[in-house]
């Protein structure tokens, strides 16, 4: 099996090379940052990129693809967040690079491998979205747009490959323990770990799932926040602690 994941140096990324590494997995591993491979059993083989790089990440493919053939999965996972206003025009750069790696960076990745996968008739490309894709949360905003863009890309994507063969599945985690949730003072409610997340984000993508989000307790969640009235809606957020800048 030929998987390839980005944001593999850290957080869920990381947590996923370790689940699907393996005697006959071939891993291609992406991150800005560098990845232990030797502790990996199988093959496993580290690309230093930025996902939003379009001409580095066709680079990788076709390295990738030239030495290892058509992968059987994709998983666009790297992702950056932070606390942002959106009232705050200082904080214009900072949405620009969230967007940038979160939905850019996102589309790059699958992309760059689709048309291999197409030609093959087959395969899965998977992007972890996040719940706070459904709603706008105070002081998050930055965030929340990207993640409800890649929520809308992949959906156009499924449908855009509709009968080819390749599944796309979009993933929507809810409070995950990475580097990215430490920096929260507040209560992070059904909290897992990054192992606990890989293995549920694992049986979605073998299941071949449209759209889930984990844990089902945060799918419940999610469905609440969805049908909640807009008056009813900015009232109790407007109270809600925020994300640090």
């Amino acid at each position: 099996m030929r998987i390839v994941i980005t944001g593999a140096s850290s957080g869920i990324g990381e947590a996923l090379a370790r689940r699907y590494a393996g005697p006959g997995v071939v891993l291609g591993l992406i991150a800005r940052r560098a990845i232990a491979t030797a502790v990996l059993p199988g093959t496993a083989v580290a690309y230093r990129a930025d996902v939003a790089d379009g001409p580095a990440m066709k680079r990788v493919a076709g390295d990738f693809l030239g030495r290892f053939g058509t992968p059987d999965l994709v998983i666009a996972n790297a992702g950056i967040g932070y606390g942002t206003l959106t009232h705050d025009i200082d904080d214009l750069d900072r949405l620009r690079r969230i967007l940038d790696v979160n939905v850019c960076g996102l589309v790059a990745t699958l992309a760059a491998f689709a048309p291999a996968m197409r030609e093959a008739g087959k395969g899965t490309l998977a992007g972890i979205a996040s719940v706070a894709g459904f709603r706008g949360l105070p002081g998050n905003g930055a965030y929340c747009a990207s993640k409800s863009a890649a929520i809308s890309m992949l959906e156009s994507m499924r449908v855009e490959l509709r009968g080819t063969g390749v599944s796309v599945v979009c993933v929507c985690p809810g409070y995950i323990d990475t580097p990215l949730t430490r920096v929260n003072k507040f209560p992070m409610p059904f909290l897992l770990s990054a192992d606990e997340a890989a293995a549920k984000i694992a049986n979605v993508i073998a299941a071949r799932r449209r759209l889930v989000v984990i844990p089902w307790q945060m799918a419940a969640v999610s469905v609440l926040l969805r049908l909640m009235p807009g008056f009813v809606f900015d009232r109790v957020l407007a109270l809600a602690p925020r994300k640090p800048r």
